[in-house]
């Protein structure tokens, strides 16, 4: 965070601020990305796909802007049902009302799902291609990775490109760099020290979900959601009671693990970056309940805010 903010007072000498949709089909670093762009980590990430299920804004200010982030699901076009659709359904919201879009691909893998979601981008609204996971061996090659970038070009009218590398934080200055002239002129939306507009309650779900998704892998119940039962502040403790929800009953000890190791692990994981992010000490209580055909109920989407 840049503390000089003062010296060039908002609205004053060109200073702007506005609104990045952040977008891809699941699992090409879309989440890594914003956590880097940021400067903290307030977006879930794992190897597994479709782990971000809201719609995650961050803040980065520095002393000539103010970047607002929408981190969106990756577009679904596999398991169609209730939540899956209100997901797309976001990802194609989070791209009305901003001031530009960021596309985001894997560096020499361009797939049908990432003409899927190409096929959503605005035409009004300028869309720069951010080529990521350029660290990896296959995209050293300069020449390759040129044809590569030529390749998805041809298929979009994109208003720039940048690659980067999400995972080791490469070319993310250059990146806002080129996002910046995309941005208004006008003051700042947030103050300076902010950097997520969501809630100490979403966070806390968020965090608990994101070690649901490392440490189960691929025995990861795929109807899974976490809904916080209580959430209270006393004596400058968080005390936190988190329900993981599950489809059926025999999901319920994949989750728990032999003797509760799994569940143990998780929980205390989860506590330790809440009490790291929320600066206080943490009393979390993490358990196990069957919700059959949630993934499908609209009406209990709604009550999760998804």
């Amino acid at each position: 965070m840049n503390e000089n903010l003062s010296e060039n007072p908002p609205g004053a000498n060109g200073y702007r601020c506005g609104f990045v949709a952040i977008v891809g089909r699941p699992n090409v670093g879309k989440s890594t990305l914003m956590n880097h762009l940021i400067g903290q980590k307030i977006s879930i990430t794992s190897k597994k796909a479709q782990t971000t299920r809201h719609k995650v804004t961050g803040i980065y200010t520095d002393d000539t802007a103010q970047f607002v982030f929408v981190d969106t699901p990756g577009f679904q076009t596999e398991h169609r049902n209730a939540l899956n659709d209100r997901l797309n359904q976001n990802v194609t919201e989070a791209m009305g009302g901003v001031d530009a879009v960021v596309f985001v691909v894997e560096a020499m893998r361009f797939t049908e799902a990432d003409r899927r979601v190409m096929r959503l981008l605005p035409k009004h609204i300028p869309v720069l291609l951010v080529v990521n996971k350029i660290d990896l061996s296959k995209a050293k090659s300069a020449p390759e990775l040129a044809a590569f970038i030529e390749k998805v070009r041809a298929e979009f009218d994109f208003s720039g490109v940048e690659t980067v590398s999400a995972k080791h934080g490469l070319g993310i200055a250059q990146l806002l760099h080129a996002l910046k002239p995309f941005l208004p002129e006008g003051i700042p939306l947030y103050p300076e020290d902010m950097v997520t507009d969501k809630s100490s309650r979403f966070l806390a779900t968020e965090i608990v979900r994101e070690k649901l998704f490392r440490y189960l892998g691929e025995e990861l119940p795929y109807a899974m959601n976490v809904e916080i039962e209580q959430f209270k502040e006393e004596n400058g403790i968080c005390h936190i009671y988190i329900a993981v929800l599950v489809d059926k009953e025999n999901q319920k000890p994949i989750v728990i693990g032999k003797g509760g190791e799994k569940l143990k692990k998780i929980s205390t994981e989860a506590r330790l970056d809440m009490e790291k992010l929320f600066d206080c000490k943490v009393f979390l209580k993490v358990w196990v309940k069957v919700k059959s055909g949630w993934a499908d109920d609209v009406r209990f989407l709604n009550e999760l805010g998804l």
